[in-house]
């Protein structure tokens, strides 16, 4: 692939982390969200709006977890802040996320949620469906992700994995973050739409980059060059791509995902039309690689500083010398599935969910008045002491069996969400995490500098900003 994924300049990083010290500094009153109902005993939202218009989101994206923290302990786990035009109340902590989660009075909408933040450009994917049409759509896509169904994307997989990962260079500075996208968005094209390498799958990986930017831009108009407009024409030409190649998928007996979901029928004999085909397939395809693009570079930069539990991984790696691994023998990893999973705990690759209320509702005794946008912080409320201890150091033994991790909360440790919107696509990210470790373990060792910690961006959860450079050495 001849596309790039740069890292975010040294300039804009500079550019942001100045603007943030600015207006987080802006003199903004504390005041309630709304007055909670007569006789209801409910407690108001309390916060503040931040810097005129830009509201507190320069401090959010540059440093969300403190900014988080901070309002926590602050405001406790429901709070209100300002953030372009929007007052967004902030969900934070096990009890405020399960209820949001379990939505139990249906007062909570992701359609209306997702909206104004990447509705553009993902419009009617799974995520962001509602209540019965939601249900309906997981029950035919749930197909695609049978066990057989991804035993056979990891046989597509496999090969492009190896082939890239032991190419690597063994060099200084090796920029490990946009390396791993580049795999990753080969590999959806491949795996996921069935494309050959090349130039229709530079233009996919190119189209699929834009188009996640676009949700995250700043500037959100269709200005000619702005990332907002790369986004929507981006958008515009994978609709078109998807919709072409429909009637042949529909009718051939292909095990890529965009196949899979062309044939998908729910045990009722429902099945997609082809404009659902197309909405979940441009959605699906962000949410797999930029999440696990996330997932594995933090867990490489946590290994790269830990060098004892990175010999203590490579050593479960080499004890199986099978490179043509299935799902049941990736299953064998216990010390990657905790090192994993504390991954997942400290760095959440879908870092902030999105509701609107369209009911007056409540959450921990807090009033939420209609019309609310809701923001669901997965990635701080991981990184809470209040629930675990010692929450910024890297210790997979949380995870290991026996081990008594804190938590007494269910939904203390919820990376993927939680309730009837609990990711689909756990097990594919599962797997796919584990195949690209196998095989970086297997050929590489690597370390980060002393006291090196990346820069922090904003993605879909905390992105390495600087492309993640890192050492590396080949074993062989």
């Amino acid at each position: 692939m001849t596309a790039t994924v740069p890292a975010m300049s040294a300039a804009k990083l500079r550019l942001q982390s100045a603007t943030a010290g600015v207006t987080s500094r802006y003199p903004s009153r504390d005041q309630a969200l709304a007055v909670p109902p007569a006789g209801s005993h409910l407690k108001p939202v309390m916060g503040n709006y931040g810097f005129p218009v830009l509201g507190h989101v320069m401090s959010s994206l540059v440093e969300p977890l403190e900014f988080a923290r901070a309002r926590y302990a602050r405001y406790g786990p429901v709070s209100w802040a300002g953030g372009i035009g929007f007052r967004v109340v902030q969900l934070m902590g096990p009890e405020a996320l399960e209820a949001a989660w379990i939505n139990k009075d249906k007062a909570f909408s992701s359609t209306r949620g997702w909206a104004p933040v990447i509705g553009p450009f993902f419009h009617r994917g799974i995520m962001l469906l509602d209540f019965d049409e939601h249900r309906d759509h997981r029950r035919i896509m749930q197909q695609a992700f049978t066990r057989s169904a991804l035993n056979g994307y990891l046989d597509l997989m496999r090969p492009g994995i190896k082939r890239t990962v032991s190419a690597w260079p063994a060099t200084q500075r090796f920029p490990f973050y946009a390396s791993v996208k580049h795999l990753l968005l080969d590999q959806a094209a491949e795996v996921f739409v069935g494309a050959r390498l090349g130039a229709e799958a530079d233009q996919l990986a190119a189209d699929f980059h834009d188009t996640v930017c676009g949700g995250q831009a700043l500037i959100r108009a269709d200005v000619p060059g702005g990332a907002w407009a790369r986004g929507l024409r981006a958008r515009e030409r994978l609709e078109r791509y998807f919709s072409a190649r429909l009637p042949a998928r529909r009718a051939g007996e292909g095990t890529d995902l965009f196949s899979m979901l062309c044939r998908s029928r729910s045990e009722d004999g429902d099945r997609f039309t082809d404009a659902d085909v197309v909405n979940h397939m441009i959605f699906l395809l962000m949410a797999a690689h930029d999440t696990s693009a996330i997932a594995v570079s933090m867990l490489v930069y946590e290994l790269g500083r830990n060098p004892l539990w990175q010999d203590r991984l490579r050593d479960e790696a080499l004890a199986n010398p099978d490179d043509e691994l299935t799902l049941d023998a990736l299953d064998g990893y216990p010390l990657l599935d905790a090192a994993f999973n504390e991954i997942l705990r400290m760095y959440a690759p879908a870092g902030t969910l999105f509701r609107q209320a369209i009911a007056d509702t409540e959450v921990a005794g807090h009033y939420i008045p209609r019309k609310s946008q809701v923001a669901i912080n997965v990635y701080a409320s991981m990184r809470l002491a209040d629930w675990w201890p010692d929450p910024d150091r890297f210790d997979p033994a949380r995870f290991l069996h026996g081990a008594d991790a804190g938590p007494v909360h269910r939904y203390a440790f919820a990376p993927f969400g939680g309730g009837a919107h609990k990711c689909i696509g756990r097990q594919f990210a599962d797997m796919n995490v584990k195949a690209i470790m196998h095989q970086l373990l297997r050929h590489f060792d690597w370390q980060v500098p002393v006291g090196y910690h990346p820069p922090m961006s904003w993605g879909t959860g905390p992105t390495p900003a600087d492309g993640l450079p890192i050492t590396m050495r080949r074993r062989f």
